[in-house]
Order: structure tokens, then C-alpha cells, then sequence
């Protein structure tokens, strides 16, 4: 099992190495949540998140003759980076394998660090056992991105940088996928502070250490934003020590979690994954369980496809209504559409779209239907639209989506 001392070699080996991150008060977030919340900024490391302490922990134990034969990884995602990255400045051969439909942007992070890329297999299994195949036939070591005692040890660095910053925290909550992160977290934080609680947060789509722990059988779904803690199984050493060391694991459904990522971008002026938004979906979700404690979140990550955050971002601003869609009813008559845009524009909203429907309608002939979508504060402002619609007689309201 891992100690605390292990965590301390750790934390003096890689000093210096890697970034030790802010762990700051939001007042705003702790409004919100009504508990005084601390977050962790992993996602500033170099490679955006917390995976390069465990991966170069296991790369300075290596000797020389391992060394020289170099490591090998598997991963998709953020341990790739990691790994890659400090192999390239110890000059440690590396050899990273990812499942063929891997994204390209990943692969592209990955590769620039300068490591052999191997593109096998049609999910992670299919890559994991070519990895450990490769391991062998090349005498590789193998780099796990989390049921590894040094790769744990790693991690736990976090919670040791954490209760240096504000050591009066009385609950780390911590995104969960194999386990590495809440277990390394755990074993330091109840060596420096056995009160201390340790909590979970997993994506309710990918629940594995949470039946791990419960003794549940909830299934796994087929996607989700929290890619990054997507795992099908957690480590056996991991399991082993989240049972001994954490209070709880809880599950945050993917509108927490989407919630989460745009608070912390329109409040932290942060960007952070889906699995990097974990624990404070959970705590969002949970506040009941937080109120009035002094919470510690791990941002675990800022890896994010732009593509993916521009539609989270798309469908935050349809949640809060100041992205809202309408239907107003006209006559089919020049001038009709610019009455109402005049309408709108004194409301002080913007239009965006616009869309004249005269077939697809229950009106009478010579009417029509006019959706737009609109750019408006929120809901008190999309009403006195509507509002200011109806009294000038032009039916109107909103499309819920």
C-alpha cells in the first residue's frame, strides 16, 4: 500500500518539476454553493493536468538500464501527454499506444512531445493488450496511469500542496476515474489530517468506483463529456485503498457536469475538461451534504476539444434563457418582419437567426410564422419581449428546446 511517506519522496523528487498550482478561495462559487470553496488549478500545469506527477514520479525511479530501454504508456488522453513529455526531458525513450480512433487533436498533443505513437486497436482494450505485448517483446517499462504505487504516490502531491495552502480544509473532493488521483490524495491527506474527508465525484455515466465501493451494479453508458474518467474498471489498488480511505463516492448526471465546466469558465475565467468539472458538479449537486465546511476541488484537468466546449457553452446560454428561440405570428405583409425586429431591437435583444415559416404553420392564409433566435440577459428580459410582442399584437413564445 502507499504511506504518506511515500507521497513526501515523491513530493521532493519532483519538486521543481512540475508546476505547484494555486489552491485559492472563490467567493463567488462559495455563494453559490454556500460552503467556502477552495479549487486546485491542475488544469495550469504544462500538459493541462495533474497526470504529469504520477507519470514522472515512476519515470525518476527507473534506473539506468530501464532507462535506456525506455517506458511505455497507454492512454488516449492526458497520462499520454504526461508521460511523453517528461520522458522527452530525462531523455527516456517512450512509446505510447492509443486506440485507432483516438482524436486527432490528442494524438497531435501527444506526438509533439516526441514519443513513438502507436495507433492500434479499436477501443482502450484492444490498445492496453498490444501495449503490454509490446512491453514485453521490447523489455519496455510500463507506465500505468494509475494502479501503480509510485504513480499514486504522485499524485497525492496534490493534497499535500493543498493543506500547506489552507490547512484548515475539511473535505477534498476529488474527480474519480481509475482511482489514481483520490487514492495518492486520500493516503496524504489523512496522514497529515486524519479528521479530513475525502469524497469522490464521478461522472453518473461511468459509475465503476462508485459500485466498486457501494457494492451497486449501475451500468455504464455509452459516452460522456468526463472522457478523461471514463474508465470501465478501476485499478485493484486503487479500490484497495478509496474502501479504506474515502468517505463517499458521489455521481454528477452530464448537465452538472456541463453546469460545473461553465461556472468555473464564466466565474474562474477557467477552462477545464469534463472530468476536470467533476467535483464541483458534485458538489453542485450535493450542497446539502457541503453547507458551511471549508471544500477543497481538484480541477484535474484543461484538456477539452474547442469544438466540444463552443456546444457546452451553446447549450449553457439555452439553459439561462439568454440564448432563447421564439415563434411570433404576422401577416404575410411587407413590412411585417421589420415591425417586429423593431419590436425586439427596443426590447434591447439581439436577433440571430431568423427563419419566415408560411407552409409549415396551423395560421390562416396570408399569415406566417416568424422563428428567431435570440441573444437576451436571461428569462426576466426574454419575457419583456414577448411581452412587448403581445402588446403590439403580434402573438408570440418561446420555444422551450
Amino acid at each position: 500500500m502507499v504511506t504518506l511517506e511515500d507521497v513526501r519522496r515523491a513530493a521532493d523528487a519532483i519538486r521543481g518539476q512540475v508546476l505547484e498550482t494555486p489552491c485559492d478561495l472563490s467567493r463567488t462559487l462559495s455563494e453559490i454553493c454556500g460552503a467556502r470553496v477552495f479549487l486546485k488549478f491542475e488544469n495550469l500545469q504544462f500538459t493541462a493536468s495533474f497526470k504529469e506527477r504520477g507519470a514522472l514520479a515512476k519515470l525518476l525511479s527507473l534506473d539506468a538500464d530501464s532507462r535506456a530501454r525506455g517506458v511505455i504508456a497507454v492512454s488516449a488522453g492526458n497520462h499520454a501527454q504526461g508521460v511523453a513529455y517528461h520522458a522527452k526531458r530525462l531523455d527516456i525513450p517512450a512509446v505510447i499506444v492509443m486506440p485507432r480512433f483516438t482524436p486527432a487533436v490528442k494524438v497531435e498533443r501527444t506526438a509533439f512531445h516526441g514519443p513513438q505513437v502507436v495507433l492500434h486497436g479499436e477501443d482502450f482494450d484492444a490498445a492496453r493488450e498490444h501495449g503490454l505485448a509490446l512491453a514485453a517483446e521490447r523489455g519496455l517499462t510500463l507506465v500505468h496511469p494509475y494502479d501503480d504505487p509510485l504513480v499514486i504516490a504522485g499524485q497525492g502531491t496534490v493534497a499535500l500542496e493543498m493543506l500547506a495552502r489552507v490547512p484548515d480544509l475539511e473535505v477534498l473532493v476529488v474527480p474519480v476515474g481509475g482511482g489514481g488521483l483520490i487514492s495518492g490524495v486520500a493516503v496524504a491527506a489523512h496522514g497529515v489530517r486524519p479528521s479530513i474527508e475525502v469524497v469522490g465525484a464521478q461522472a453518473q455515466r461511468y459509475p465503476t468506483m462508485y459500485n466498486a465501493l457501494k457494492g451497486t451494479g449501475l451500468p455504464c453508458g455509452p459516452s460522456t463529456i468526463a472522457d478523461g474518467i471514463a474508465v470501465k474498471a478501476p485499478g485493484a489498488l486503487t479500490t484497495a485503498i478509496v474502501r479504506e480511505h474515502a468517505a463517499d463516492v458521489l455521481l454528477a448526471d452530464e448537465a452538472d457536469l456541463e453546469q460545473a465546466l461553465l461556472l468555473l469558465l464564466e466565474v474562474e475565467k477557467t477552462v477545464v475538461e469534463g472530468a476536470g468539472a467533476a467535483a464541483l458538479a458534485a458538489l453542485l449537486r450535493n450542497r446539502e451534504r457541503f453547507a458551511g465546511r471549508a471544500v477543497g476541488l481538484v480541477l484535474s484537468g484543461g484538456n477539452i476539444d474547442p469544438l466540444v466546449l463552443t456546444e457546452i457553452i451553446e447549450r449553457g446560454l439555452v439553459r439561462t434563457h439568454r440564448l432563447a428561440r421564439i415563434r411570433v405570428g404576422v401577416r404575410d405583409v411587407p413590412g411585417s418582419l421589420a415591425a417586429v425586429a423593431s419590436i425586439i431591437a427596443d426590447a434591447n435583444a439581439n436577433i440571430i437567426e431568423v427563419h419566415h415559416q408560411r407552409a409549415f404553420t396551423r395560421l390562416p392564409a396570408q399569415n406566417a410564422d416568424i422563428e428567431l433566435v435570440l441573444q437576451t440577459r436571461g428569462l426576466a428580459h426574454l419575457r419583456e419581449v414577448l411581452d412587448a410582442l403581445v402588446a403590439r399584437g403580434y402573438p408570440a413564445h418561446a420555444i422551450e428546446p
